[in-house]
C-alpha cells in the first residue's frame, strides 16, 4: 500500500512555485522593457539576472518535485523531503530586489528625476 494520492500537496506545492517562477520571470522581462530609460544599460543585467533566478527556480522545483513524488510512489523509498533552503533563496531573492528598488527610488528622487518614465 502507498501513502500517494494524486493531486495532494507536493502537486499543488509544486505548481504553487512555478507560478511564483513564472511570476519572476514576467516582472523580469517587464523591468528589462521599462527600465533602459531609466537605468540604461543596467537594467537588462538586472532583467537577465531575474531570468536566470527564475530559470534556477523552475529547475529547482522540478527537481524537488521529482524527489518527493518518487518518495510517495515507490514503496519501501524513504528519502529526506526538501528543507527551507528554496524558500530562503527566493525570500533572499525578493529582499535584495526590494533594496535595490528603494535605492533607485531615493536616487532618482534627490536628483529630481521622474520616477516614470512616461511622464516626461
Amino acid at each position: 500500500m502507498t501513502i500517494f494520492d494524486p493531486g495532494l500537496q507536493p502537486e499543488r506545492t509544486a505548481l504553487a512555485w512555478r507560478r511564483t517562477a513564472l511570476a519572476l520571470l514576467v516582472g523580469s522581462m517587464v523591468a528589462m522593457r521599462i527600465l533602459p530609460e531609466v537605468l540604461g544599460a543596467w537594467a537588462v543585467v538586472l532583467g537577465l539576472a531575474g531570468v536566470i533566478a527564475a530559470g534556477g527556480l523552475l529547475w529547482a522545483v522540478h527537481r524537488r518535485y521529482r524527489t518527493h513524488h518518487r518518495m510517495l510512489v515507490e514503496e519501501g523509498e524513504r528519502t529526506t523531503l526538501a528543507g527551507g533552503r528554496l524558500i530562503a533563496a527566493m525570500t533572499l531573492f525578493c529582499v535584495l530586489a526590494a533594496a535595490l528598488t528603494l535605492v533607485l527610488v531615493i536616487v532618482m528622487a534627490a536628483t529630481g528625476q521622474s520616477l516614470i518614465p512616461l511622464a516626461r
